[in-house]
């Protein structure tokens, strides 16, 4: 294992039954770092995800999770590491000390009372102990989750979609949160659609039909697309979609109110384009930087053309 990594993979495949649903996944993962994965659904995410926590043996491929290898120790990989569904899975007829107690039971944890504790005390559950997990909104049974993943003092932590349902307050609450354990030396997988929780990892992941078509910081994902971008506003812009998208070097034409945002790979073509249309309508024209759901947006029409 590379010093510093907490995941170093390589050639990582899966398959179910016909289906090659991660090809050749190579990847590395620092200690303490918020790692988020990003792609349409069926992607591979979630599972390329799975195969490098150890909860899903690869089928061929090397590599190391924590220290343990990925095909031959899986075992040793699961105790070290904390998982939380999209789905609320704990059970809502009991109460939030009830349910953590019974996990910590599982785990068959010793000093669970002492570790159910500090997991109420450490997200902020001490004061809602005797509240029904059924009866708790989304946010505060994502904290709830969290405490249960965080109970036997994981190293790793797998979010699948973990703010799905919650509102803007509880999200930013959550990755908060996050950042807080990371900083204190957890290592986090997170899959998510949303583009403002993906800036707040450190490093991005982008799959898509089974393969890693991009990796690295949010700016170094964008950089690395080379994209143009323009904005078109005043005027009737908003009626002129379907003219715009027809120019040369015009990939994607994307409404925001009365704002509309153009994007293309090639720089020239999609500048004489932009630069061809009439003043005269009244149109303000001008270059802009990519965003990331635009190189997002452009990666998945890639991957579904099969095309570079």
């Amino acid at each position: 294992m590379t010093a510093g990594q907490a995941i170093d993979v390589a050639g990582l495949n899966k398959r179910f039954g016909d289906k090659h649903v991660v090809r050749d996944l190579t990847l590395q993962v620092r200690h303490g770092e918020i790692f988020g994965f990003l792609g349409p659904n069926g992607s591979g995410k979630t599972t390329s995800i799975r195969m490098l926590c150890g909860l899903l043996r690869p089928d061929s491929g090397r590599g190391t999770c924590l220290g343990h290898d990925v095909i031959r120790e899986t075992a040793a990989i699961k105790r070290e590491v904390g998982y939380m569904t999209q789905r609320f899975s704990l059970w809502e007829d009991l109460t939030i000390a009830e349910n953590l107690d019974f996990v910590a039971r599982m785990y068959g944890m010793r000093g669970r009372r002492a570790a159910v504790s500090r997991a109420l005390e450490g997200l902020g559950l001490a004061q809602r102990r005797d509240q029904l997990a059924g009866a708790l909104s989304g946010g505060w049974k994502q904290r709830l989750a969290l405490a249960a993943c965080l109970l036997h003092d994981p190293r790793l932590l797998l979010l699948d979609e973990p703010t799905a349902g919650v509102d803007p307050k509880a999200r930013r609450d959550f990755w908060d949160e996050i950042h807080r354990l990371a900083a204190g030396g957890i290592t986090v997988l997170v899959s998510t659609h949303y583009m403002d929780e993906a800036e707040r990892c450190h490093r991005l992941a982008y799959i898509a039909e089974g393969r890693l078509l991009a990796t690295g910081t949010a700016a170094e994902v964008v950089a690395g697309r080379r994209l143009a971008a323009w904005s078109v506003s005043g005027g009737d812009a908003s009626g002129a979609v379907a003219r715009i998208a027809g120019l040369p070097g015009v990939e994607h034409v994307t409404a925001f109110g009365n704002t509309l945002h153009v994007t293309g790979r090639d720089a020239q073509a999609l500048a004489h384009s932009m630069g061809s249309l009439a003043p005269g309508e009244g149109w303000r024209v001008q270059p802009i930087e990519p965003t990331l759901e635009d190189v997002f947006i452009s990666l998945m029409d890639q991957a579904r053309d099969g095309a570079g």
